[in-house]
């Protein structure tokens, strides 16, 4: 009886320890169970070891290994730690499609479950059935737990994807940016015959509401191409993982491909890659992709469109092959579409960008129709205000403001390879309720260009991403 009480009291402190830590005492109730398991034993948690029908006691021996396992990786994935793969080439070179990565909730602060009934294992879709993994009530407010420190600047940081709330449910699409499709559907149906910069801020503004809504009707009543619209909460969206390339409270500029911060030059990663137009003279041999890192999606966009992202060494490298490259050089990206805000072109691009300051909590902004489209989302959608614009005014939650001061902090996020990326360039902010955690290392790294042992990379195994600059 004394090693039952011991057990109890253990449990029991690791328990309360747990519950200080989260700031939640709701949990309370669990202990007079967690006591009858250890002490008065009254309810039979076990009763199939009993049962006389030997199938019985083997099926559900397995029924309660496997809900142990489910609710224990559920219990470590959500406070403690999870694994993600890189799914894209949107962070080459420095994190590899087809690394898996070993990701701590703890250095930042595990989130406490918004959503909380979901099944393990699994973000927001059931394999095989294809159906939602998790229940939309009830719904949490955000609050996160204390952490290990904070995101920092250059970190790579995993994060749910900001323009995941609504989703279009056709597979084709399905992982396509919802607004990204709604406006460029918008331009295409209805492209300015005139030159947008003439219009005043409210016409221009008016102007932008009518492509989205165009593209969003559009969308709409297309379900055969697009499917129905699904909305999802912050924690069920879609995991991302980019490089932080600006904190809350900096002024964040682009000028030639450089990140500025408050007008100073930020260090760009070691393995940062730029696309450049190339024309071979001949087959790039299997050992010099391996050894410049060029994969076969590099060499597919290069066999289609003429065009492909290499590094600084890479392009080094392929200039000095005149016995294999014909032409190479950079290629400046022009496009001002389809950068965010999508609601207010400025004619910024991926190259060139901004200014614009990031919102910090506690930090306040001049609002005007000039730099409304940048701000707009942050304050309707990401922190629930009703925000409507009318004849030049603003109005937030019913009262006219030229002003707002932000509850969250908010971060820029970028990938390594910068022209084959979309990130806050594109979507912009990522709001401190999104960021799930830090990438710790690569516990595992396969080539999908190639196939057995030769596709596994070795050096990459157990790499420290810290390291990886």
């Amino acid at each position: 009886m004394k090693k039952q009480w011991l057990k109890f009291i253990v449990v029991l402190v690791l328990y309360l320890a747990f519950l200080v830590w989260v700031k939640s005492w709701l949990g309370i109730i669990v202990i007079p169970f967690i006591f009858d398991v250890y002490i008065t034993k009254k309810i039979k948690w076990q009763w199939w070891k009993d049962s006389v029908n030997p199938v019985t006691r083997f099926l559900m021996s397995w029924v309660d290994a496997i809900v142990f396992a489910l609710v224990a990786v559920y219990f470590i994935n959500l406070f403690f730690f999870q694994n993600y793969v890189i799914p894209s080439s949107s962070l080459e070179k420095s994190l590899l499609t087809g690394d898996y990565l070993f990701v701590s909730k703890m250095s930042y602060g595990p989130r406490i479950p918004q959503t909380p009934l979901t099944m393990p294992l699994t973000q927001h879709t059931l394999p095989v059935l294809d159906c939602q993994s998790y229940i939309p009530w009830p719904q949490w407010d955000y609050r996160r737990v204390s952490g290990l420190g904070k995101v920092r600047l250059n970190d790579i940081v995993v994060f749910n994807f900001p323009g995941g709330d609504t989703i279009c449910t056709a597979p084709q699409v399905r992982d396509q940016d919802y607004y990204q499709i709604c406006y460029q559907i918008g331009y295409g149906l209805y492209p300015p015959t005139f030159d947008i910069d003439s219009l005043s801020a409210t016409d221009r503004r008016r102007y932008f509401d009518f492509i989205y809504a165009a593209g969003r009707n559009y969308v709409k009543e297309n379900r055969a191409e697009y499917g129905e619209l699904a909305t999802r909460p912050v924690d069920r969206r879609e995991n991302y993982v980019k490089r932080c390339v600006g904190l809350p409270g900096q002024t964040l500029q682009i000028r030639d491909r450089i990140v500025y911060l408050d007008g100073k030059a930020n260090k760009e990663p070691d393995n940062v890659q730029y696309t450049y137009y190339v024309r071979l003279l001949q087959s790039l041999p299997d050992e010099l992709m391996k050894d410049l890192g060029i994969t076969m999606e590099d060499l597919m966009c290069l066999n289609t469109a003429g065009y492909i992202p290499l590094t600084k060494r890479a392009y080094n490298e392929l200039s000095r092959r005149q016995d294999l490259v014909e032409i190479i050089g950079p290629v400046v990206e022009q496009d001002d579409h389809f950068t965010y805000p999508l609601n207010g072109n400025k004619h910024w691009t991926v190259d060139n960008y901004g200014p614009v300051w990031i919102p910090k909590r506690g930090g306040t902004i001049k609002l005007t129709m000039d730099n409304i489209a940048v701000y707009e989302r942050p304050i309707r959608v990401y922190e629930g205000n009703d925000l409507r614009i009318s004849d030049g005014r603003i109005f937030i939650n019913g009262k006219e403001t030229s002003e707002y001061t932000f509850r969250m902090d908010y971060y820029w996020m970028m990938g390594d390879n910068r022209h084959r990326s979309a990130d806050s360039r594109i979507w912009g902010f990522v709001p401190e309720d999104h960021i799930v955690g830090k990438p710790i290392f690569i516990w595992w790294s396969s080539d999908p260009d190639r196939r057995g042992f030769s596709g596994i990379r070795w050096n990459r195994l157990f790499r420290m991403v810290d390291n990886i600059k």
